[in-house]
């Protein structure tokens, strides 16, 4: 689909001009002659970029008026100025209030078609970016009070600021990118982008391309591509699964973080960037290296700062805060009320090995709130969790009377399980005593005593056993 471009000036010509050298490059264009104009187009079908005048003869607003007003109506769309009469004050204001750039009169088309596609582009990514913060729920937060967690706590407290290179290791799913991400939101490079290159699932071939972008054609479209070092100059870059990158291309890593410079694919001059590398990995490196996969003098630039993650099986005390954090953040994406969690549900995740750790726990949460059973204020039981954790769950865990008995004291919850257990054996031997006493291993007499001392009557004991 044609991107479609607003062009307002008060110029005919100029009009024409650009919506003719827009219309040849594959862009919708659209016009406008004054502030009334403009802002009714916008209003009608937002474009995805505006030129817009500075001075426009005869308008109620002039430009900067109407970039007020679009800032006010549409903070994401991309506006770029134009004028003939600017004075660099001006332009200064007009960026300050959210123009994309600003182009002289008169301008060079080439010039003119390359800011447009940056502006265009720039405000993708920034899309993209809230909508991952939306998908994800918020801001990067690490959950828990597990020794271990504060430990992690404390080694990102310590490193962020320094500006070393971070290895984070642990298994798929334990959260490796929140602390990366956490590394660089404590760091001084906070303001600047945080770009992942997930080296598990490129290409190789297409690896060293994704990682130093190109010079020359890349693919049918021509135009040169910006690499992830380039992208993330200022910022922070981390190389997810490290151990995935092809040999040849570690060995290209190993020089641009010497140098901090590199070249492009095709190209032959040396970029210069200024980049905080942090890698991920749920392998061990040193058996990668052993084995000849891993390149050694990478691996001792790469690992000045180790951070282990642990899985979610070696910190199972934080799985309770951790699914009660899940189902709120779920329940507020989805728009509907948290489930509450019974004691025996986070009894039976505890008791659960969790595979795919801290993601697959995320995963069955959501799974709860949408299709566990019941009204949606009741507790979540043991027995309304996934088959695949239910399987596991110890028997006691999967009693309708599990949820109750977790909040009991010892002596009061032996109680509780007595008479339950001994209800549903009378029921099993349809109210016989003799039988029921026997395949417990009880006296007549006592367990007749017993039961009186459960407050079990007769009265309850032949509803219970009624066919």
């Amino acid at each position: 689909m044609a991107h479609d471009i607003l062009i307002v000036d008060d110029e005919a010509d100029i009009r024409m001009l650009i919506a003719g050298v827009l219309r040849d490059e594959g862009y919708a264009a659209r016009e406008a002659g004054d502030s009334r104009a403009a802002l009714a187009a916008v209003r009608a079908r937002r474009p995805s970029l505006v030129i817009l005048d500075i001075w426009l003869q005869g308008s109620e607003l002039d430009g900067i008026g109407i970039l007020e007003a679009l800032r006010r109506e549409h903070p994401n769309l991309p506006v770029l100025m134009i004028s003939g009469h600017g004075t660099i004050e001006t332009a200064v204001q007009a960026i300050k209030l959210g123009a994309y750039d600003f182009v002289e009169k008169p301008f060079k088309t080439d010039r003119l078609l390359v800011l447009i596609e940056r502006a265009i582009e720039a405000a993708r990514l920034r899309r993209e970016n809230e909508e991952l913060r939306l998908r994800t729920g918020g801001p990067v937060e690490l959950v828990g009070q597990s020794p271990a967690i504060a430990h992690i706590r404390q080694a990102i407290d310590r490193v962020a600021p320094t500006g070393s290179r971070v290895l984070v290791t642990g298994p798929a799913g334990a959260g490796k990118e929140v602390v990366a991400r956490l590394v660089h939101g404590h760091s001084r490079r906070a303001d600047g982008p945080f770009v992942v290159l997930n080296c598990a699932t490129m290409r190789p071939e297409r690896l060293e391309v994704e990682l130093f972008g190109t010079e020359a054609a890349d693919g049918a479209d021509g135009r040169r591509k910006v690499g992830t070092f380039e992208l993330a100059h200022g910022g922070t870059l981390l190389l997810d699964e490290v151990a995935d990158m092809p040999l040849e291309t570690q060995g290209k890593i190993v020089r641009a973080l010497q140098d901090q410079t590199f070249e492009r694919v095709g190209g032959s001059m040396r970029v210069e960037v200024d980049v905080r590398v942090i890698a991920s990995t749920n392998r061990d490196l040193m058996a990668e290296m052993a084995a000849g996969r891993f390149r050694e003098d990478l691996f001792y630039r790469l690992n000045v700062v180790p951070i282990r993650v642990p899985s979610l099986r070696e910190r199972r005390e934080d799985i309770p805060v951790l699914a009660r954090h899940f189902m709120a953040r779920s329940a507020e994406a989805s728009g509907l009320p948290p489930r509450p969690l019974g004691e025996d549900a986070l009894a039976a995740l505890q008791a659960y090995e969790w595979p795919g750790n801290v993601r697959q726990l995320r995963n069955v949460v959501d799974w709860l709130l949408i299709m566990a059973p019941g009204d949606g204020r009741e507790p979540i039981r043991a027995d309304m969790l996934p088959a695949e954790i239910g399987q596991t769950t110890p028997a006691v865990l999967r009693w309708d009377k599990a949820g109750e008995i977790m909040t009991l004291p010892l002596r009061e919850a032996r109680e509780v399980f007595e008479r339950q257990y001994l209800l549903a054996q009378l029921t099993r031997f349809g109210g016989n005593i003799s039988r029921t006493a026997s395949f417990v291993g009880m006296e007549r007499s006592a367990l007749h005593r017993k039961l009186k001392s459960l407050g079990v009557n007769g009265d309850e004991r032949q509803l219970r056993v009624a066919p």
